[in-house]
């Protein structure tokens, strides 16, 4: 539905975004990271044609983004950063606002925002200007306008930005829910982000698209993928642990009574690790097979592209 190819934003000498190519379709919740910088937001921007390309090309149901852009944006919905909205206005005239630029109509209008301030959990605040609200509130009022016309695509640079962990949750839900029929693009530098609601991930650094790809397969470039991490109640000698069958090497931290073992390529060594832990009655408070740390593949992945 979404077809991006050798897409280039430049700002005079600088270039922001620099040939990015990349298909999505319905269905998919793409994330898409990279620290701040990154050309996350410019791209971003570019597929709701809010700027221009350098070059390239951007289409959306066979429509180019320069050729159409009224058609193409009445089948997204966009929350930019910031969230920008009339601060004099409460969420109830805001979203009336929005739903009838929108197109939206007598009852099917009110019942459509009433619908939203639902599924936002706007209640306690829905008379309030929305200059008096906090900032996860404020987040959350962009998001039900970006929502209000039940558009083909979501675009939503950092959703969840200001929120707290209960907020987060049920924003998280409710992307969930709307992608079922729906491409629903995530900027975010937040990973347990990507991991919660995301089948796919994209990352870009310094403009260029460096991965592109599923959760799982992001965590298996973690080094720390199948390892067996140990968590000891006291300090405790476990050099054995690195002689076991299948084996590859060991990682102590002492400070933090912690050890964590690597597989040898397809290994799997749960079971000789327990077993081993049991008969030497080595002091384990917790132990379990890491699923790869996010932080560091994202790491090793973006400082690649400064070498």
């Amino acid at each position: 539905m979404i077809s991006v190819k050798n897409l280039v934003r430049s700002f005079g000498d600088y270039s922001a975004v620099s040939d990015i190519s990349f298909d999505v379709k319905l269905g998919e919740v793409v994330g898409f990271l990279g620290p701040n910088g990154a050309g996350k937001s410019t791209t971003m921007k570019m597929l709701t044609g809010f700027l221009d390309p350098s070059s390239g090309r951007i289409t959306v149901d066979d429509l180019s983004i320069i050729d159409a852009p009224l058609k193409i944006k009445q089948k997204i919905g966009y929350l930019p950063e910031g969230a920008p909205a009339y601060g004099d206005m409460t969420p109830y005239q805001f979203l009336l606002f929005i739903a009838k630029i929108r197109g939206l109509k007598g009852k099917d209008r009110t019942a459509r925002v009433n619908d939203v301030i639902e599924q936002v959990q706007l209640h306690e605040v829905i008379n309030k200007p929305i200059d008096n609200l906090s900032k996860g509130f404020q987040r959350r009022v962009g998001l039900a306008q970006a929502i209000i016309h039940d558009p083909q695509i979501l675009i939503l640079d950092e959703p969840t930005d200001g929120l707290d962990p209960n907020q987060k949750h049920q924003v998280r839900k409710l992307i969930k829910n709307l992608s079922k029929d729906k491409i629903v693009i995530i900027s975010t530098h937040i990973l347990e982000e990507v991991a919660a609601v995301c089948n796919r991930v994209m990352i870009i650094s310094k403009g260029k698209l460096l991965f592109d790809d599923t959760p799982e397969a992001l965590s298996r470039k973690s080094k720390y993928y199948g390892a067996v991490t140990l968590q000891f109640s006291y300090p405790a000698d476990a050099s054995e642990l690195g002689e076991l069958d299948g084996v590859a090497a060991m990682e102590e931290d002492l400070e933090n009574r912690r050890v964590t073992v690597f597989p040898l390529p397809g290994a799997q060594i749960l079971h000789s690790v327990t077993a081993h832990a049991h008969h030497c009655r080595l002091p384990v408070d917790s132990l379990f097979v890491e699923q790869g740390r996010l932080d560091q593949v994202f790491r090793d992945i973006t400082q690649e592209v400064n070498v």
